[in-house]
């Protein structure tokens, strides 16, 4: 049965996110991997704070000074704690909401749940209004997402809206690709998680390499 259970009255998407985030984190603990290369879950966590609240911070550097200081349980509780906060009204990351943190912060989630010793039992089964509200976004946001794409872009949702996202560029003889699977799936492609991605890639066998250059993945067919 799908995890969660929203309705439109309910607690908006971002924020429902950011709770299943948190949980994550909390469940993962400190020093967990994650799907970012070189980030544990005290990386992950600081770069989200610090994303919603003081972005220009959000450097390599401040990043790892705030990890550093959250390595211990106790450090990396508070941590969670602060990113559980939605950002305050003059943050950055407060006016960001479905906009930006729907994608952001259902991708961060499944970079800690995704990073385990059995990825299978890290995926989360998804209402249709929930996968409905992440088509929507990533209708948005794909354009931008695949913007240095060296091919054309369509995402396809098995018996789902489709979307054309980019054309192909007019330099470099490349045709366009299709990108298919499930909503969530796509997300993570589009966000450069193409190898935990439950996706495939179909196109010439030229097309769809260089792509992989650029989003590396599963193998096409």
């Amino acid at each position: 049965m799908p995890t969660d259970r929203r309705t439109s009255q309910d607690t908006p998407w971002n924020v429902q996110e950011r709770a299943e985030l948190v949980r994550a984190l909390t469940e993962a603990g400190p020093g967990a991997p994650t799907l970012c290369e070189g980030w544990r879950t005290e990386h992950l966590a600081a770069h989200v704070l610090l994303r919603d609240r003081r972005p220009w911070s959000a450097t390599p550097g401040g990043i790892d000074a705030l990890a550093a200081r959250s390595r211990t349980p106790e450090g990396f509780a508070a941590l969670v704690a602060d990113v559980a906060e939605a950002p305050p009204l003059w943050a950055p990351g407060r006016w960001a909401g479905e906009l930006v943190n729907v994608l952001e912060l259902r991708v961060h989630t499944d970079d800690v749940l995704l990073a385990g010793p059995d990825p299978t039992s890290g995926r989360r089964e998804l209402s249709d209004a929930h996968r409905d509200a992440l088509w929507r976004q990533l209708r948005l946001g794909a354009r931008l997402l695949y913007a240095r794409a060296p091919v054309g872009v369509v995402l396809v949702v098995p018996d789902g809206p489709r979307a054309a996202v980019r054309k192909p560029p007019a330099r470099g003889g490349h045709g366009t690709v299709v990108v298919r699977g499930q909503v969530e799936e796509l997300v993570l492609h589009a966000f450069g998680r193409g190898a935990s991605a439950r996706v495939v890639v179909e196109g010439y066998d030229e097309d769809v390499a260089a792509l992989a250059e650029r989003f590396p993945g599963p193998s096409s067919v």
